[in-house]
């Protein structure tokens, strides 16, 4: 019996996933609102019962998911250069755009809110400035978590680059959970879908 190279092939490629949470690696942003990308994918890999190792340009764990192979990255190049390695990591495993899922930071949507988005401009962060820089697009989706901006005129960085309040952590193991809910769910049932069920979501205590 003859086998069709390409149809038998293929399903495997649309099975492959990149998600790369953004942040800065060292000890000095561990816990940082900048950071929150990091975290999401941590958890998502630990649900798995998956560790990160070192490899080009990042942190990276293979996790499989319903069927689907999900490669998570955390970039080891500073979040200002975060698009090297997210341009490396989809060419080497030959993802599509639209399997793409970059978690990041965002000041313009309330604590209490995640919002997914198939494309969308970089709002002034270097991350997804970076990542524009390398894809020369930004037709592709992102998980915006979102960390507030309840600071003093002038003082955007030290509140981005800032840890947690206390008073908030409680909030975010629950809204970590949430996001790492998102990912899979855009995975599984889709970007539109995902984007209905999870963007209006109020998370609060």
């Amino acid at each position: 019996m003859l086998i069709d190279f390409h149809t038998s092939i293929l399903p495997y490629f649309h099975t492959m996933y990149l998600i790369a949470g953004l942040g800065n690696i060292g000890s000095e942003y561990e816990g940082t609102r900048h950071n929150i990308g990091f975290e999401v994918v941590d958890l998502l890999a630990s649900k798995q019962g998956v560790k990160f190792v070192t490899d080009r340009l990042a942190s990276v764990a293979e996790i499989s998911f319903r069927g689907k192979t999900l490669t998570c990255i955390k970039p080891a190049t500073y979040m200002n250069l975060s698009g090297k390695a997210v341009k490396f990591w989809l060419e080497k495993k030959k993802i599509p755009l639209e399997r793409l899922l970059v978690i990041t930071d965002d000041i313009a949507l309330p604590l209490s809110r995640l919002r997914l988005r198939g494309n969308g401009t970089d709002a002034g962060h270097n991350g997804l400035k970076s990542i524009f820089s390398e894809l020369q697009t930004d037709q592709y989706p992102r998980l915006r978590y979102g960390i507030g901006n309840d600071f003093p005129r002038g003082m955007q960085v030290e509140w981005v680059l800032g840890r947690w309040r206390e008073e908030d952590l409680p909030l975010i193991k629950i809204k970590n959970e949430k996001a790492v809910q998102v990912v899979e769910s855009f995975v599984y049932m889709g970007l539109e879908r995902t984007m209905n069920d999870y963007n209006k979501i109020e998370i609060t205590l």
